[in-house]
């Protein structure tokens, strides 16, 4: 299984994701909500979590350190402030919201299986690679910031 770390971009993830969930609602029932409040409510959960994404990905911009998920090792500096002071992970984070977002559109309960499946799998394929390459790179500078900021929220 360790062939699949760092190999899928997480937006990429969170497209397959967005579909199945998407094939789910077809074949299970749906919530019946007033249509103005779901819709509402979906972008609101989708667009805070675009936020979320965005302000992680112009902070990487800013530090001039890579974004790319799929090579952590050409990490340039550990990022660790403005929303990495509340999380390690405002790009996953931000994708998680996005995923219940779609899952409240979609007035579907089961669909909602999707963001935790996206956030086991964004764990173990991505995540935990990813710090063991920052751990090998920054070392004790990254251990202290582990032991300040949780990994999601």
């Amino acid at each position: 299984m360790s062939s699949l770390e760092l190999r899928i971009p997480p937006p990429a993830v969170t497209a397959i994701v967005a579909f199945i969930m998407w094939g789910i609602n077809m074949v299970t029932p749906s919530l019946q909500f007033h249509d103005t409040t779901r819709v509402v409510a979906a972008i609101s959960v989708a667009l805070l979590g675009g936020y979320i994404s965005l302000v992680g990905v112009i902070s990487f911009r800013r530090m001039k350190t890579t974004i790319n998920p799929t090579r952590p090792e050409k990490a340039s500096l550990l990022v660790a402030s403005g929303v990495f002071k509340v999380t390690r992970n405002p790009m996953y984070v931000g994708m998680v919201l996005v995923l219940i977002g779609w899952a409240i559109f979609l007035s579907s309960p089961w669909a909602l299986l999707g963001p935790m499946a996206f956030a086991l799998y964004i764990t173990r394929f991505q995540i935990i690679p990813e710090e063991r390459a920052l751990d090998a790179i920054f070392g004790s500078e990254y251990t202290s910031y582990k032991a300040r900021v949780r990994r999601w929220i």
